[in-house]
């Protein structure tokens, strides 16, 4: 069966990649899921569209992403939650609102699956993250959780 990943899937491909697979595999579990759809004349179409979307998203090259990891690690980024006293937070710093903090504050887009987080943030107060830019480059960025 041939299938259109949406998705980045482990072992199999990204996002635009047509693939083939067992047909229960794609029957039973990708196209369920979302991870991808079945290949048409139609949806080969959309192929273009996931690529572009992916190449916007992409860093250049290795040059381009020691550009992005010195603005992102020359200053510290806030994020504003909300948190009751004591400094806990209702709930969890997610991994979108720290994206959308680090593009605001850097004026490159930072996708959300770049991110990494050792534990999960519910604090107020200074933490540090990791954005994966390139298998290579990583920046170490200073992250500031204060009240909204």
């Amino acid at each position: 069966m041939k299938i259109i990943l949406t998705q980045e899937v482990t072992g199999l491909g990204s996002p635009g990649d047509v693939v083939e697979v067992k047909d229960g595999y794609g029957r039973n579990y990708l196209v369920p899921r979302g991870v991808a759809i079945r290949w048409t004349r139609g949806a080969e179409k959309t192929v273009e569209s996931i690529k572009a979307a992916r190449a916007s998203r992409a860093v250049r090259d290795h040059d381009h992403a020691e550009q992005i990891k010195t603005k992102l690690e020359a200053q510290a980024v806030s994020v504003k939650v909300r948190s009751g006293q004591g400094g806990r937070l209702f709930g969890a710093v997610t991994v979108s609102e720290i994206a959308g903090a680090l593009t605001e504050a850097s004026g490159e887009a930072v996708d959300k699956r770049t991110i990494v987080l050792g534990n999960p943030i519910k604090a107020l107060g200074a933490h540090e993250v990791s954005v994966k830019l390139t298998d290579e480059v990583s920046a170490k960025v200073a992250l500031n959780v204060i009240p909204a």
